[in-house]
């Protein structure tokens, strides 16, 4: 005889499998590497500068 199945374990198996699955899909979609991120930061930080240098003083 076969030994006892608890089904809500396998439900939940399941729909921690599927939570994975779509999260490994919006990392691939969404996500940004380290090197893009501080890329980023330092291209917004020379853009605030060079408009800060073009200021006129009141």
């Amino acid at each position: 005889m076969n030994t006892p199945v608890n089904l809500n374990r396998i439900r939940k198996q399941k729909a921690r499998a599927e939570e994975k699955a779509r999260a490994d899909e919006n990392a691939v979609k969404f996500g940004r590497s380290k090197a893009q991120k501080i890329a980023e930061t330092a291209q917004a930080e020379a853009a605030r500068r060079l408009l800060e240098q073009h200021r006129k003083d009141p």
